[in-house]
């Protein structure tokens, strides 16, 4: 995972109108896009080791090249509710990006081999790939590792060119 540049600032809160004011007033985005009710199954996706069932409501925006994500859960135990309980509203994760799926791969066995453990990891519709590795040492809770398809990527240049 040398040499990787983060292409993500994620924050976890319970408010995310709250939260997109504040960002935009320090970091200058202009426009968020909201996804609601972001489903992730038990068929595709792992928290701690066991299959995973939990819904997030999802805002993204940009400032320059970094894209924010706020990430407000609504149901079910996940890494999200965990952060929240332990931690309150705050910084979640940065993320860097795996060319292609072998990348994606490679990275995980690289950072498990390292003893950094994965905490939750899935695959979202539209073929993305995302696992959260544990990172406390770094000082940021996890470190995502994400390989973003053809099209997922068109609507995150789409996300972009609002704040134009």
């Amino acid at each position: 995972m040398v040499n990787q540049t983060p292409v993500q600032i994620a924050w976890v809160t319970a408010d995310l109108d709250a939260t997109e004011q504040a960002l935009t007033t320090l970091l200058g985005a202009r426009r968020w896009v909201r996804m609601p009710a972001v489903h992730f199954g038990p068929d595709t996706c792992r928290y701690r080791g066991r299959p995973a069932d939990f819904v997030a409501d999802i805002s993204l925006s940009y400032a320059g090249e970094t894209q924010l994500e706020l990430i407000a859960p609504t149901d079910g135990e996940s890494i999200y509710t965990e952060f929240l309980q332990q931690h309150g509203a705050g910084l979640h994760h940065i993320c860097i990006e795996a060319a292609d799926p072998e990348a994606f791969d490679a990275k995980l066995h690289d950072a498990e081999s390292e003893g950094t453990p994965v905490v939750c990891q899935g695959e979202m519709p539209g073929g993305m790939r995302f696992a959260y590795l544990s990172a406390p040492g770094a000082g940021v809770p996890y470190l995502e590792i994400a390989y973003i398809p053809p099209e997922i990527r068109a609507f995150f240049e789409y996300v972009k060119q609002e704040q134009q």
